[in-house]
C-alpha cells in the first residue's frame, strides 16, 4: 500500500534548498582522499561547505567523511556527479559512498506501545521543525496513543501483536512500512522484532532503551534500581540488530539521583533522559550524520 505523507516539511529553522547535497564517503584509509573527493566535487561545479573527516588509524585503518555542499541544479547535475564519484571513489579506491539532497526530509515511521513520552516528543519535534523527517505513520500493538497521534494529523495504525506466534503482526507492519519509510523508530515499542523482520524490514530501525540493561532487565527496572541505590540513570539510543539491546549505540546521556528520589522520581527523570537521547539519534541520522563502523558509529 502506498500511505500519503500530509506533513510539512518546513518548519521554524527554514527550507533547505535543493541544491545543497550531503556525501558520505567511508573505507580504506590512504593518502589523497580527501583530495579526491574536493576534486570530484570541484569539477562539477560544487562549494563545499563544510567538511568533517577521520580515520581510526592512519596506518591501513578506516577513514569517514562527511561533506555538505551546494551545487546549482544539483538534480540534473546528479547523475554526471554520481558516476564521477563511482568511478574516482568506487572502483578506484574501494571506498563506499552515499549521496543526498538535504532537502529531501527522511520519512520516518514509529512504532510505539503504551508509553507515549518517547512518541509525542518526536511529533512534536517534528511538528515544529526541529527534525527534518516526515512521518507518514505511527503503528503501535495497543489503541493508547491513537487519539494523541491522530489530533496531530498523523495515520495511525493498529496492529495487535499477538500471543506467542508473531509472525502475523510483523507481516502486516512490513506490508505497512514497505516503501513507504526510510527509517524505523522503536518509541518504547515493548516488543521484539524477529531477525526474519529486521532482514525484510530494508531500512534502519532505532531503539531507545533505559541504561540498566543489562543490570537491571525485566519489569520494574527503576524500582530495581531504587532498591540497589543507584546515583546515575540514562538512556541510549541505538541501532536495532539480531543480537538484542547490542547494536551499534547513536547516543547516550545520564543524570544524577540520589537516595531522596523515589523510584516514581527516577521513572520521570529516566523518561526526560529517553526524550533527549532519542530525539538527538534521530535528528542525526535524519541529517545524514551517522556513519555505521561495525559496531561502532562514527558522528559528525
Amino acid at each position: 500500500m502506498t500511505v500519503v505523507d500530509i506533513q510539512p516539511r518546513t518548519g521554524r529553522a527554514g527550507t533547505l534548498t535543493a541544491d545543497e547535497g550531503v556525501l558520505l564517503v567511508q573505507g580504506p584509509d590512504g593518502p589523497g582522499i580527501v583530495a579526491a573527493i574536493s576534486r570530484v566535487l570541484t569539477a562539477h561545479g560544487a562549494n563545499i561547505i563544510s567538511l568533517d573527516q577521520y580515520s581510526d588509524d592512519p596506518d591501513g585503518g578506516h577513514f569517514f567523511q562527511r561533506t555538505v555542499f551546494h551545487l546549482q541544479d544539483l538534480a540534473a547535475a546528479r547523475p554526471a556527479l554520481e558516476d564521477a564519484l563511482a568511478l574516482d571513489l568506487g572502483a578506484d579506491r574501494g571506498l563506499e559512498w552515499k549521496l543526498t539532497v538535504r532537502a529531501v526530509a527522511k520519512r520516518v515511521a514509529i512504532l510505539a506501545s503504551t508509553s507515549d513520552h518517547c512518541l509525542l516528543d518526536l511529533l512534536w519535534r517534528h511538528r515544529h521543525g526541529d527534525i527534518p523527517m516526515t512521518v507518514p505513520m505511527v503503528i503501535s500493538n495497543h489503541t493508547a496513543v491513537a487519539e494523541d497521534v491522530r489530533q496531530l494529523g498523523v495515520p495511525f495504525f493498529h496492529v495487535p501483536a499477538g500471543d506467542a506466534d508473531k509472525s502475523a503482526a510483523e507481516a502486516r507492519i512490513l506490508e505497512l512500512l514497505r516503501g513507504n519509510v526510510d527509517l524505523v523508530v522503536l518509541a518504547r515499542y515493548m516488543q521484539i522484532l524477529s531477525a526474519d523482520f529486521l532482514a525484510h524490514v530494508g531500512v534502519p530501525v532505532i531503539n531507545i532503551h533505559h541504561s540498566f540493561l543489562p543490570a537491571f532487565i525485566g519489569a520494574g527496572p527503576y524500582r530495581k534500581a531504587k532498591e540497589r541505590g543507584v546515583k546515575l540513570i540514562g538512556a541510549t539510543a541505538h541501532y536495532v540488530t539480531e543480537d538484542l539491546d547490542e547494536g551499534p549505540i547513536i547516543e547516550q546521556d545520564v543524570v544524577r539521583v540520589t537516595h531522596a528520589d523515589t523510584a516514581a522520581d527516577l521513572q520521570r527523570r529516566g523518561a526526560d533522559v529517553e526524550r533527549l537521547v532519542l530525539a538527538r539519534a534521530v535528528t542525526w541520522h535524519c541529517q545524514d550524520r551517522v556513519m555505521r563502523n561495525g559496531r561502532e558509529t562514527v558522528i559528525f
